[in-house]
């Protein structure tokens, strides 16, 4: 009895120097530099610089504590959800139902696949090269017998069967269906990096022998 009083609730005061210290923080984190260079991304860029530098008019002296932090934590939120869109979480389109691997029902030839896909490599469209290089592998697999040719399939799918029909095939073909839906159904841009974890899986496409295949 008698001792001093511990207040319930951490002070709320937001000076104007400490709101843009930490939108400079936030900012400044991996994430929001991680999408590509694409016109969209630079545009994005610009509007994240713009929100910092707006924090430094709202958040002034005369303004509540309280009110200050929650036009910080608001614009936070609000630049989270930006990074959330340029990384493609929010942008994904369609089910996984509609996340079909071929775009025809009369899809081409591995050969054909991976010859356009060397091509837009070489020509540095790196996210062309990830969609047609992933349907190459499923296209191979399809010929080599380790999957049946079902119209729809998704490209995880095509590794669950895959897998079922090859286990040693799983490691090699996840990270590549990552790749792929990312790619063609979440708007992520392709990369010389992302396209080489899809060139690994065709490659192990091409290398597996169907005597290898599961008896079920």
């Amino acid at each position: 009895m008698g001792g001093p009083v511990i207040p319930f609730e951490p002070p709320v005061d937001t000076t104007r120097d400490e709101a843009a210290a930490e939108a400079t923080r936030e900012l400044s984190k991996p994430a929001y530099g991680q999408a590509g260079d694409s016109l969209v991304s630079k545009a994005v860029q610009k509007v994240l610089e713009w929100i910092a530098d707006l924090l430094d008019g709202l958040v002034s002296p005369s303004t509540d504590g309280k009110t200050g932090l929650v036009l910080l934590l608001g614009l936070i939120a609000l630049i989270a959800v930006v990074v959330l869109w340029r990384a493609g979480v929010l942008r994904t389109s369609g089910s996984s139902a509609n996340q079909a691997v071929f775009d025809s029902e009369r899809p081409r030839s591995a050969a054909q696949y991976r010859a356009q896909a060397e091509q837009e490599a070489a020509g540095g469209d790196f996210t062309a090269a990830v969609r047609s290089r992933f349907r190459a592998c499923v296209a191979e697999l399809t010929e080599r017998t380790v999957l049946d040719e079902r119209a729809g399939r998704t490209a995880y799918e095509a590794v669950a069967d895959a897998g079922r029909a090859v286990p040693a095939l799983r490691d090699p073909l996840r990270p590549a269906a990552d790749v792929f839906t990312e790619v063609a159904y979440g708007n992520r841009p392709g990369t010389p990096e992302r396209y080489a974890a899809v060139v690994a899986a065709d490659d192990a496409a091409r290398r597996v022998s169907t005597r290898a295949l599961v008896q079920g």
